[in-house]
Parts: C-alpha cells; sequence; structure tokens
C-alpha cells in the first residue's frame, strides 16, 4: 500500500494537461538519452556480450518514445476520470497512482545513467527490478480508477520484462562489469 506524498508527486498540472502529461515523460526520456550520448550507448551495446533475442539498437528510441507517451497519456486519463470521481476512495487510489507514476518515471530515468553512463550493470537491473514492480503495482491501481489506463501501461510492462532479461543477461554474460568493453572489442 502507498500513499499520496506530494512532495514525491508530478504537480496536478501536469497530469491535468494530456499535452504535458505526454510530453514530459517523453521528452524527459529524450534528454536522459541524449545526455548519456547515443554514440557511447550504441557502442556499449555492440561490445558486451549479449544474450539471445537482443532486438537491434535501432528499435529502442522508437519503442521507448512510444512508451513514454503512453505511460504520459494514461497518467491523464487515470487522473482527470479519478479526480473527477464522487468516491473518495477513487480519488485516493488517484492520488496515490500519481506519486507511484512519479516513482516509478524517476527509476525509469535513472536506468540509462547506472546502466550506459556509469557502466554499473549491476546497479542497473536492480533498478529496472523495482521500476518493474512499482509499475506493475501502479497498474494495479490505476486498474480501480480507470481499466482504459491500466491497459495503456501494459506493452510498458511487457517491454520492461523484456529489458529486465536483457539488462541482467547483459549483466550475467559479462560477469557484472561492461567498463571498457568497447575498447577491449577494438583492440582484439
Amino acid at each position: 500500500m502507498t500513499t499520496y506524498i506530494p512532495s514525491l508527486t508530478l504537480p496536478e498540472a501536469v497530469f491535468a494537461n494530456p499535452a504535458a502529461s505526454i510530453l514530459l515523460p517523453v521528452g524527459l526520456g529524450l534528454g536522459v538519452g541524449y545526455s548519456v550520448s547515443p554514440k557511447l550507448a550504441k557502442k556499449t551495446y555492440s561490445a558486451v556480450r549479449q544474450p539471445p533475442y537482443k532486438p537491434p539498437p535501432q528499435v529502442f528510441g522508437p519503442a521507448w518514445t512510444t512508451l513514454y507517451a503512453l505511460m504520459g497519456y494514461a497518467a491523464h486519463r487515470s487522473w482527470t476520470t479519478g479526480t473527477a470521481s464522487l468516491n473518495p476512495a477513487t480519488v485516493q487510489l488517484t492520488k496515490q497512482g500519481a506519486t507511484l507514476f512519479t516513482i516509478q518515471l524517476g527509476l525509469n530515468l535513472v536506468w540509462m545513467p547506472l546502466f550506459f553512463g556509469l557502466q554499473r550493470p549491476m546497479e542497473a537491473t536492480a533498478d529496472i527490478v523495482l521500476l518493474t514492480g512499482v509499475t506493475g503495482y501502479l497498474t494495479y491501481v490505476w486498474s480501480q480508477v480507470d481499466s482504459v489506463a491500466a491497459w495503456c501501461m501494459v506493452p510498458y510492462l511487457g517491454w520492461l520484462s523484456f529489458a529486465t532479461y536483457l539488462s541482467a543477461g547483459v549483466g550475467y554474460l559479462n560477469d557484472w562489469n561492461i567498463a571498457d568493453k568497447d575498447r577491449m572489442t577494438k583492440s582484439s
């Protein structure tokens, strides 16, 4: 059980505005992606040992953009539906969902710098496992507020599950050390 924590929750105006709800996660995701350096991420991704079924690197940008937009739409929809309810329990679940949404977005945005920037696959895998759990619980909470919002989270949960497999697989196959893999591959 969670609670609504205003200091850990995005402002209500973000959830109430459909454009802000959608564009904020998309913009933050793009910002983090570019701050880590797409060239570095691509080079590291190509250099490390990968588990089976790894997608080509060009899949990640469109997939994450779509998922960020879906999660933003789900946040807006859940907020507007839930806060308009006459049922105090539904309003409370809506606010709890807003806190969970903010926490999962933060966990999501930390993964790429952990994995590619700091080259810490163990910490990145712990982050994504926690992220998947929080997102699963958020989806459950939103299912009690608005079923469409919850269903919008299902592709994201599926992708997080797959990303968890990839993160753990890369960590395991590289002995949880991906530092300097791109340089080692060049000299080999």
